[in-house]
């Protein structure tokens, strides 16, 4: 399966195959929604909290006697059903959201939503992307080019620009260049999930050959 590369000024440069386990599954959307669900329930953070009757300060005594005021019996100012008092059933931040997800399902969800990007030309290949030091004027100026080529031009929009820039390793001077971009972020492959892939409206492989290498190393353990 080939697909083109570019360079940063937008010129084709080649073409390349690119392994069909990644860029050409068959589509199961149940397991890639299992998947995606579950990373983005392991991802959650319990915060609201509220105090059950036990956990209320006060109440040590019955608020009055049992019988003959006219009013109804209570036996503790705690209870759910008085102001200022426990909450039954309340959200609670020692919850656990955590789903087991394993190697082979991860790897297939993500397999399969670089799937869907491919087939609806939301992946851009590049050839190399370097910065001799952090400069966001020259990050701009390549996201300008590549917007010229067919499908990308949305990535000059800024309501719907978005975007993804997938490198080999860590390279901090083209971080820096594009943290300045809202939409904009730059992950290594070896971090590259299926919910980082389909949060964005378009994804850019620097160095594609390294960048496939990686990903493809995931199906091998």
């Amino acid at each position: 399966m080939k697909v083109a590369v570019y360079n940063i000024q937008a010129k084709k440069v080649s073409d390349i195959d690119v392994p069909e386990i990644l860029f050409d599954a068959k589509y199961n959307d149940s397991l890639l929604s299992q998947v995606v669900l579950a990373m983005q329930a392991n991802a959650r953070t319990p915060v609201a909290h509220t105090k059950t009757r036990g956990e209320v300060s006060g109440g040590g005594r019955k608020p009055w006697k049992q019988k003959g005021t006219g009013r109804a019996r209570h036996g503790s100012i705690r209870s759910p059903i008085w102001v200022g008092g426990g909450v039954a059933h309340g959200p609670r931040n020692d919850k656990s959201y955590k789903q087991k997800i394993n190697k082979k399902m991860r790897a297939r969800a993500l397999a399969l939503a670089l799937t869907h990007k491919l087939a609806d030309n939301e992946i851009l290949f590049v050839d190399d992307m370097k910065f001799e030091e952090p400069k966001t004027a020259k990050a701009k100026e390549i996201l300008t080019k590549l917007a010229t080529i067919e499908n990308f031009d949305v990535l000059v929009n800024k309501k719907y620009n978005a975007t993804l820039i997938v490198v080999p390793e860590k390279d901090k001077t083209l971080q820096k260049s594009f943290s300045n971009f809202g939409n904009t972020h730059v992950m290594i492959a070896s971090n590259l999930n299926p919910v980082e892939t389909l949060r964005y409206k378009r994804v850019i492989f620097v160095n594609p050959e390294k960048v496939i290498e990686v990903l493809q190393s995931r199906f091998e353990k």
